[in-house]
This record gives structure tokens, sequence and C-alpha cells, in this order.
């Protein structure tokens, strides 16, 4: 396993190469991958909010908690969060809709050169910038609120699913 985080990191050191300033060469800069620590401070008890909902990431029991209404359809997921050492934060939900239920796991990687924090869908995703080291107003990490937006919405969505006559 060391191994093969050892790869990683010097896949990674070549991947991120364009990152160092002119004639300095890929070596000179040290790609690592985010702690689970590290994982846990940025997105614990915080909501991850997209454009028709979001995730609550509770540290307590690390459980997952989302609402979305995406293309108008409202659904919840209920689930927890694991972290690791490597740089992976992944997400296991039970995702409901009104017309049933279904389980997913969505998994990110995470690494840093210096102050900047990279981010991909995990395992095959494109690395794209998550943090700059002066983070500006479109870095992702600004989807990141400490108001949860997401368990009022999901418990009344909860609720009517209960009201809903057996059919």
């Amino acid at each position: 396993m060391k191994h093969l985080a050892k790869l990683l990191v010097s896949t990674l050191a070549m991947t991120f190469s364009f990152l160092a300033p002119a004639g300095a060469g890929a070596t000179d800069r040290v790609v690592v991958p985010l702690s689970a620590r590290e994982l846990t401070e940025l997105y614990g008890d915080k909501t991850w909010v997209w454009k028709a909902g979001g995730g609550r990431l509770s540290t307590k029991g690390m459980k997952f908690n989302a609402y979305t209404a995406e293309g108008g359809k409202p659904s919840i997921g209920i689930g927890r969060w694991t972290v690791d050492d490597n740089g992976k934060l992944c997400m296991f939900a039970r995702w409901t809709t009104r017309e049933g239920s279904a389980r997913a796991a969505t998994c990110f990687g995470h690494m840093r050169a210096d102050k900047v924090i990279f981010q991909r869908r995990h395992p095959a995703g494109n690395w794209y910038i998550f943090r700059h080291a002066k983070i500006r107003p479109k870095d992702e990490i600004r989807k990141l609120s400490g108001a949860d937006t997401v368990s009022a919405p999901a418990s009344r969505f909860q609720q009517s699913l209960r009201l809903k006559p057996k059919g």
C-alpha cells in the first residue's frame, strides 16, 4: 500500500509540474494527499452547497444528510461519510425519491501542492483547483458553509413521504 501511495504521489507530481515556476523542475514542487484530519477539518460540520440543494457532513457519528431538488424532483440522501490519509473523502447514502430509493457512493480525491488544494471525482475525474493559495471567488471551497441548509428541507420531504397514502 505504501508503494502505491508513493507511486500516486510521483504521478501527481508530474501531473502538477505545470504549477512550478519557470525553470523549476517537477521535483521542486511537493505534492501530497490531504490527511484524514485535514479533510475532517475542511468538511466537518459543513454543508456542501449544490445548485439545487446540498450535503451536510456532520462530525458527530460522521453522518451525511443531503437534500436536492434536481430537475424539480426532490430527493434525500441519508448515510455516512469517511476520509482517509490518502486524500479521499467518500459519501455513502441511501437516496430516496417519491418513486423509490437506491444506495450510492460518491468519492473525491484531494491533493495539495504548496498552499493550493486540488480535487477530483474519484477514481478517474480530472483534477481541478479546489482552493487557490489565496482563495478566489469561484473556488469550490466557497461552497462549503457552516450553515445547515439541508436538515429542514430534508425533514419536510421525509415527512411528506410518510404522509403519502399507501397505494
